[in-house]
């Protein structure tokens, strides 16, 4: 099934590119989602006059997803937790929790952009990447601490 994307998907392509998938994909979550549109003549004649506004908004996203980058670069969390014996934490930490600390920070993510492979189950300092878009990443700094109680 051949479509036209209208927003960027990751692992399928940029607004305005036309790809092929499978018609399960397609029908089922692309279309009535309104991430994309047939590439029948028509789309395609439209996607060809709309080609210079797509490619500045592309320019225009790219460039706030560098400087989000940027930002969350630098950023360090710092997360009390309870603890238990051997410094292990009752629980682990989420990435609601961090997405939470980051807000506080007044920097606003998504909190599934915001990639954890293993539970973080321990005091320590640990490298968080997080999603920003176009194939970017950025780490964030986190920071457990024992709760003082």
């Amino acid at each position: 099934m051949e479509l036209i994307l209208k927003t960027t998907i990751d692992n399928l392509g940029e607004e305005g590119d036309i790809v092929n998938v499978k018609p399960g994909y397609g029908r089922n979550y692309l279309l009535p989602q309104n991430l994309a549109v047939m590439a029948d003549k028509a789309n395609k004649i439209r996607l060809e006059t709309e080609r210079d506004a797509i490619e500045e908004r592309k320019l225009s996203q790219r460039d706030g997803a560098e400087a989000l980058a940027k930002k969350i670069g630098g950023a360090t969390i710092t997360i009390a937790k309870r603890v238990g014996s051997e410094d292990k934490l009752y629980g682990s930490v989420t990435n609601a929790e961090i997405s939470g600390q980051l807000a506080e920070l007044g920097i606003e993510i998504d909190r599934h952009k915001i990639v954890i492979d293993e539970p973080i189950k321990a005091i320590g300092t640990f490298n968080v990447p997080v999603k920003i878009g176009y194939q970017m990443t950025a780490d964030i700094k986190l920071e457990i601490v024992p709760l003082a109680e």
